[in-house]
């Protein structure tokens, strides 16, 4: 059995059982919250690669994935295309953004986890079954989530979810034997359109 299991705590592993679509926002959970830009104005953005490995796992094991960000960004939907996952940009209500792919997906909102850090994301964390924020997440947002990860935004804390759910559904292991037994493993979760 995955060896840290034990770590969470039940009524959050039976949370995390019943999830199908995982939804990120991304400043501030997979980035670490500052607004880089270069002297043409152009954004940057510094993503965690193990967040980007967790990602691509949920999606090999069966998760529905979507990255939900407020602002217009071509960096998100690149990193969503490298990942196979689903980009929402220049999404101005996440709720409805989540209860939209869920409901096209025929997934009742109680099999939805959505990880976010500050006010903006209070509504959708209010109505998924499982909401988690990364360690570092405003005040207000830490009080009213089911789980904190130990990470902070951009350093971990999405990769700390994905373990979370993949162990709460029996795929850690197989997601470890699968590794051990390839060389490249992450190569085997590279998109066909990026690996070409």
């Amino acid at each position: 059995m995955y060896s840290h299991i034990s770590d969470y705590p039940a009524d959050l592993l039976e949370r995390a059982t019943r999830v199908r679509l995982v939804g990120f926002d991304v400043d501030g959970t997979l980035t670490d919250g500052r607004l880089l830009f270069d002297n043409d104005g152009r954004e940057l953005k510094a993503f965690h690669v193990r967040d980007g490995l967790g990602l691509a796992l949920l999606r090999r094991y069966g998760f529905e994935v979507v990255l939900v960000t407020a602002r217009t960004s071509p960096i998100v939907e690149r990193r969503a295309l490298e990942l196979g996952v689903r980009a929402c940009t220049k999404v101005g209500d996440k709720l409805a953004c989540m209860r939209g792919i869920a409901a096209e997906l025929g997934i009742d909102m109680d099999a939805v986890a959505f990880m976010g850090d500050d006010l903006v994301d209070l509504s959708a964390l209010q109505a998924v079954g499982l909401s988690v924020a990364p360690a570092d997440a405003h005040a207000w947002v830490r009080e009213r989530v089911h789980w904190r990860t130990v990470a902070g935004g951009g350093f971990g804390a999405g990769r700390e979810l994905c373990d979370l759910l993949l162990a709460a559904q029996g795929k850690a292991e197989t997601a470890l034997a699968d590794a051990l037994r390839s060389q490249t493993p992450s190569a085997q979760l590279t998109t066909p359109e990026l690996a070409q």
